[in-house]
């Protein structure tokens, strides 16, 4: 961001503060001292007069005074969590971003500028982010400017922008099933602005800025080549990296020391088998954030298809038929994906009494995509499919009748790697193939188990927990410098 945007930003705050765009610092017993400037004009955002009922904690009025309470908590969570001799200034909207019925951007932000050959910089001739670069020097670069930019949604839960999934403003982590709770995300974004980004690296093609590399090319190490990205000779091998899947993982010391007590050893998987099987197999599973998890106790059940659409598939976005709801009941219901979210899919066939559900990806993927979604209601174990492990089930599912096909699933923890490490221990970094801007290199991958706060996707089963043994992102930081 250049010096005279920034300094506008900040001009903006000081006219505003009769709408509270300076929205507080962080509390007196924190390490880090963090300040929101609210970037929005009066009227909107964290300014938006509507009124609004006090919930989970949260005793603002307005919804613009909720917004401001949200995201004075998060950043006190980070401010009792990180150390910093100076202040972390955050620049911060809600404006509208990408959205569409049935998927959101929830919200975005990035460190405002990258130092590198600073003094007190532990490598030379790398790139940091200006926050960090300030906590090293013990001095703000520009004093007074925002570190970081934050933008969140200020569309979501209306028409047209995940209607069925509102933000959840309280500050008890206690989100109705379908909200958003937007402490999390906001937890999420700082993190970004702090510094778990490859940037100003680029992810895609792994073209250094300057030819000097990130900080976090020195922790990014690759399972094909058995090199990090700062030991990487050219872009080309870089931006291999990045579509490599299940490849890349982050080898700082802290990081590794602490994933044994964050992520769940074994790896979950579904067992199939039964007399019309004629390969009884073991297929990785994705996993759900709610629901009953896998664990050292396997679970056996019969498998029975959701039919409602023509060729065969079913979606379960609706209460399912008289002849579906036969075919599943005492069974383990396995739909696709699509049309709607996982709670309703979840819900419409436990009301039909299956004991289980299995979904199949509707797109060709490397690995199956986790069960998203939050609703105390579903206990019963869930698992997801890769679509072609989906289509060969399918298969075997074929000579069955109306309320029995004789195929099972197990599902079941198979190893002892720890879900979302490599071999090794180092914990995956997200690289799907194709890349994902905004998402790839920068996320842990979906495959971690607890999930993580920095996966690229919000979980249902999140805390505002962001050290372990419940998450791992302030290892992260702690590798990087903070």
């Amino acid at each position: 961001m250049s010096a005279d945007r920034t300094s506008l930003l900040r001009r903006l705050a000081l006219v505003a503060t009769g709408c509270a765009a300076l929205l507080a610092a962080g509390q007196a017993a924190a390490q880090a001292t963090f300040v929101i400037l609210n970037n929005n004009s009066p009227g909107i955002g964290f300014n938006d007069p509507t009124p609004a009922t006090p919930v989970g904690g949260n005793t603002g009025t307005t919804l613009g005074q909720q917004r401001q309470i949200a995201a004075q908590h998060a950043a006190n969570i980070w401010g009792a969590n990180l150390s910093s001799p100076v202040p972390i200034y955050i620049g911060a909207q809600f404006t509208a971003l990408t959205c569409t019925e049935t998927s959101a951007v929830l919200g975005s932000a990035g460190a405002t500028s990258s130092q590198r050959n600073f003094v007190g910089a532990p490598f030379a001739d790398t790139w940091y982010p200006v926050a960090l670069r300030n906590k090293l020097v013990g001095m703000e670069a520009s004093p007074g400017a925002a570190q970081i930019t934050m933008n969140f949604n200020a569309n979501l839960g209306t028409p047209g922008c995940l209607p069925a999934s509102p933000w959840y403003l309280g500050l008890d982590n206690n989100a109705p099933p379908g909200h958003i709770n937007l402490v999390v995300v906001l937890l999420h974004e700082f993190a970004h602005g702090l510094g778990f980004a490859v940037s100003p690296t680029n992810g895609s093609t792994g073209a250094r800025s300057s030819l000097s590399p990130s900080i976090w090319e020195r922790f990014m190490f690759d399972n094909v080549t058995g090199l990090t990205w700062f030991q990487m000779t050219s872009n080309a091998q870089r931006a291999a990296s990045s579509i490599a899947v299940d490849k890349l993982a982050w080898q700082g010391s802290n990081v590794v020391a602490a994933a044994p007590s964050v992520l769940r050893q074994g790896i979950a998987t579904l067992g199939i088998a039964g007399k019309p099987v004629s390969n009884p197999r073991d297929v990785t599973a994705g996993e759900a954030s709610f629901g009953a998890p896998f664990s050292a106790t396997p679970f056996t059940g019969e498998v029975m298809p959701v039919v409602d659409q023509a060729n065969g598939t079913g979606l379960a976005c609706t209460p399912l038929s008289a002849a579906n709801a036969r075919a599943v009941s005492g069974k383990v219901a396995l739909v696709d994906r699509g049309t709607c979210n996982f709670v309703i899919k979840a819900n419409n066939v436990r009301a039909a009494g299956a004991i289980g559900m299995i979904v199949v990806d509707n797109v060709a993927a490397a690995l199956p995509p986790n069960i998203g979604g939050s609703d105390p209601g579903i206990t019963f174990p869930m698992a997801s499919l890769r679509q072609v492990d989906g289509q060969a089930l399918r298969a075997d599912l074929q000579r069955r009748s109306r309320t029995s096909s004789g195929v099972f699933a197990t599902f079941k923890l198979t190893g002892t790697q720890l879900a979302g490490a490599d071999l090794a221990g180092r914990v995956k970094l997200f690289t799907p193939n194709p890349f994902q801007g905004g998402s790839s290199v920068s996320h842990w991958d979906t495959t971690a188990f607890r999930h993580q706060l920095m996966e690229p996707a919000i979980n249902g089963d999140l805390t505002q927990s962001v050290v372990p043994p419940i998450d791992l992102t302030v290892p992260l930081f702690q590798d990087i410098g903070w």
